[in-house]
C-alpha cells in the first residue's frame, strides 16, 4: 500500500518536478595520475588507445583517499572526430573501503573559431554497503580538466552530486 501511495505521489508531483532545474553539490575532487598513452591501432569504430591510471588522490568532506594504481582510461576516436572516454578505476578511502568507479565522457572538437568548452563526465560508483552507499544511490556529474599544477601528468575531476 505504501509503495502504491508513494508511486501515485511521484506521478502527481512529476510535472512540477520536471520544471525544476537540478542543483549541483560539489562532494569531492579526484586527481588521477596518468602514465604514457599506448596506441592500440585502428578498430572498426576508429583509433583506440589506452592511458594507464597510475595513482592519485580523492579529497572531500565526506570521502578522502587514494586512487589505486593499475587501472585504465580507454579512449576511442570516432569518425566524427569526437573521442569517447571510459575510465575504470578504484578509490581506496582513508579507512580502507574500496569503491569501483566507472567514469565516461565524450569530447568533441569545437567548431571552427570557437574555444573548447568544459568536459563533463558521467561517473558511476559501486561502493560496498555501509558508510559510502550514498555514492551508489545518487546521480553525479564530473568536470574534467588537466591538472597542470600537478608534479606528474594528471587530470582533475570535480565531482558534483545532482539534487
Amino acid at each position: 500500500m505504501r509503495i502504491a501511495l508513494a508511486a501515485t505521489a511521484m506521478f502527481i508531483a512529476a510535472p512540477t518536478m520536471a520544471q525544476e532545474a537540478p542543483v549541483l553539490e560539489h562532494v569531492f575532487t579526484i586527481t588521477a595520475e596518468l602514465g604514457p598513452m599506448e596506441d592500440l591501432g585502428l578498430t572498426g569504430r576508429g583509433p583506440r588507445r589506452i592511458i594507464p591510471i597510475t595513482g592519485g588522490t580523492v579529497e572531500g568532506e565526506r570521502i578522502s583517499g587514494t586512487i589505486r594504481p593499475g587501472a585504465w582510461d580507454w579512449q576511442l576516436t570516432r569518425t566524427d572526430g569526437c573521442t569517447e572516454l571510459e575510465a575504470d578505476y578504484f578509490i581506496e578511502t582513508t579507512d580502507g573501503v574500496v569503491i569501483n568507479v566507472l567514469n565516461r565522457a565524450t569530447i568533441c572538437p569545437p567548431a571552427a573559431g570557437e574555444a573548447p568548452g568544459p568536459i563533463y563526465t558521467n561517473p558511476q560508483f559501486e561502493p560496498p554497503l555501509g558508510e559510502f552507499a550514498w555514492l551508489g544511490r545518487n546521480a553525479f556529474v564530473g568536470r574534467l580538466e588537466l591538472a597542470q599544477d600537478h608534479p606528474v601528468p594528471a587530470v582533475r575531476i570535480a565531482i558534483f552530486r545532482v539534487q
